[in-house]
């Protein structure tokens, strides 16, 4: 599964309008520790297919967005549910770290 570009204009379907929660990832192309944690979040992406849908926010393309969610740091990921805010992790973890910390399997089982 891939992950789909965010932008302000589509914001509102892709996520707000989303029947399932939404793992956005925050990041920027100069950022080192997003381009790390990116094939982590396909991953993620992979593991939970059809459950959650995954999009990615380059904050220098989009940085409305960026401050709307209060980001200071890079990499971000945000999970939403319905356009609101249920969980946030900052910065570069290993996979099964970020996954806890976004506490994916209860918010996905809830939603299912």
């Amino acid at each position: 599964m891939s992950s789909i570009e965010i932008t302000k204009s589509n914001f509102q379907a892709e996520v707000v309008d989303s029947d399932v929660p939404v793992l956005l990832d925050l990041w920027a192309a100069w950022c080192g520790p997003c381009r790390m944690v990116s094939p982590i979040v396909d991953e993620l992406a992979g593991d939970y297919a059809g459950r959650i849908k995954v999009g990615k926010v380059d904050v220098d393309a989009e940085p409305e967005l960026a401050g709307a969610f209060g980001v200071s740091s890079i990499p971000t990921l945000i999970l939403l549910k319905k356009g609101e805010i249920v969980e946030r992790a900052v910065g570069a973890r290993p996979k099964a770290q970020l996954a806890q910390a976004l506490r994916l399997d209860e918010h996905v089982t809830a939603a299912a």
